[in-house]
């Protein structure tokens, strides 16, 4: 900025002409006083900024003022002060612990800038008045300082999660990442096994609007030929029994089912009496897509200090038959980053849950507590557990639990030999492990009767 102060005085003067007084002006300059400031480029924070007022003039110097302006420039806070009468210089900044530092009379530096820097500065340049040294001419020149700061973390989670496993019905599925403490807002975008995904953009609806996550309820999307598809529709009544509800496979429930025309159905062993881990992967084909449209949407949430969090979504209907093991990342571009940031999660159903009961020789009295320790391989997202007790209500009376831990207080030893499932499932796939409760203790006394063990052994865990 360029500022330009000439000090001009006008005199009134009488004078004799022809014998009689004539007044007449005439002008004189006094001094000039010019004020420039270099532009500033983007800085990162962090970083060293030098602030330069450059000054020309002929005049003497008074002082050297730096404000920083805040509110609009309703509040001018001095930060900087160089005094010429004196040749001293100090910092109005006692709670940044003085950080800036003089370089020249007029230069000042600021070092490990931060977010809270970011905003217009001006430089105040004043010189006596040659007409009297009572009087200071000001001249001022202002930039603007913008600090950049880079996304400090990123992470992606599965929307709506934990959420179980659906069979007859296509579910939408969606991929939020994170990205804070960027300035400006960074931009993001999703890949698939290392490629960029073409997506749709939408606006984001709001949770009133989202309604249910089945595929038949999309949002604000646009509604695509492709879900008005009749064979479709004719397939998936094919799929309801005749009273209108959903057929089930034989993974889908211990349950009779009956149908017209057909024997009642007996459950699989391999379900119910086998003690086994069995891992569904029964799919009516005509559900999924092999070519899903992903549909994108982002919001901007600004911090209190400067920072903006930005929330990306990537929502598409799930084929968990094509998109188990598939490997979504979410990379950030920012200015102030040489190369992008990037998180990475893989999609995969869960397998072989591993169960821990403590104790590990449970007494009649005892609280057992079944316990899931792990999977045997990296689940994403986070899968859903429920309890059942095969046979029978739990100690409770209830039919199930949900939870990574089932917890059976005061264990009677009528529940010796009881078999347990744990049923884990996320979108991608459901899994059973069975384990049973061996309980060590007594029988009532009886009259003379000896107390005598009730049972020994172990658990088993398959």
């Amino acid at each position: 900025m360029l500022y330009n102060y000439h000090l001009v005085y006008v005199c009134l003067c009488v004078v004799f002409i022809n014998k009689t007084l004539q007044p007449f002006f005439f002008f004189y300059l006094s001094g000039y006083l010019t004020v420039t400031i270099e532009p500033l480029p983007p800085v990162v924070v962090g970083e060293t900024v030098t602030l330069k007022c450059n000054f020309k003039t002929d005049g003497r110097l008074r002082e050297i003022v730096w404000y920083r302006v805040t509110d609009g420039g309703t509040i001018k806070q001095k930060i900087f002060t160089y005094d010429a009468m004196f040749n001293t210089n100090y910092s109005h900044m006692e709670d940044y612990r003085r950080r800036e530092d003089l370089v020249y009379q007029s230069t000042v530096r600021l070092p490990e800038v931060r977010i809270s820097d970011n905003g217009p500065y001006e430089c105040h340049v004043g010189i006596y008045d040659r007409a009297t040294r009572e009087k200071v001419v000001l001249a001022s020149g202002n930039v603007f300082l913008t600090v950049m700061s880079p996304p400090n973390n990123i992470s992606v989670v599965a929307e709506n999660t934990p959420a179980p496993f659906s069979r007859y019905q296509a579910q939408n599925f969606t991929l939020v990442c994170t990205a804070k403490g960027g300035k400006p807002a960074p931009s993001v975008y999703f890949k698939r096994d290392g490629e960029l995904i073409e997506v749709i953009s939408y606006t984001q609806p709001s949770a009133g609007e989202q309604g249910g996550g089945s595929a038949g309820v999309r949002g604000a999307r646009p509604l695509i030929s492709r879900d008005l598809d009749d064979t479709k529709l004719q397939r998936s009544l094919s799929l309801l029994d005749p009273e209108g509800r959903s057929a089930r496979l034989y993974t889908e429930s211990p349950q009779r089912v009956h149908t017209q025309g057909q024997q009642a159905y007996e459950p699989s062993p391999a379900t119910e009496v086998i003690p086994e881990t069995v891992v569904s992967r029964e799919f009516p084909r005509w559900v999924h897509s092999t070519d899903p449209l992903y549909y994108f949407s982002h919001t901007h949430l600004p911090q209190s200090d400067g920072s903006v969090v930005v929330q990306a979504r990537l929502t598409w209907t799930l084929n968990p038959q094509l998109d188990n093991d598939a490997l979504f990342s979410c990379e950030v571009k920012h200015p102030a980053l040489s190369m992008p940031m990037q998180t990475e999660v893989t999609l995969a159903a869960p397998k072989g849950p591993k169960l821990l009961m403590s104790p590990s020789r449970a007494k009649v009295g005892d609280t057992v507590r079944i316990t899931v320790q792990g999977f045997q391989n990296e689940v994403f997202p986070e899968p859903l557990f429920t309890w059942t007790r095969v046979g029978g209500r739990l100690l409770d009376g209830s039919t199930e639990r949900e939870g990574k831990e089932l917890i059976l207080e005061r264990v009677p030893a009528e529940l010796n030999g009881s078999m347990y499932r744990c049923t884990a499932q996320n979108p991608l796939g459901s899994t059973d492990t069975h384990t049973r409760l061996i309980v060590f203790g007594m029988y009532a006394q009886l009259p003379d009767m000896l107390i005598a063990p009730f049972w020994s052994g172990h658990y088993t865990c398959s």
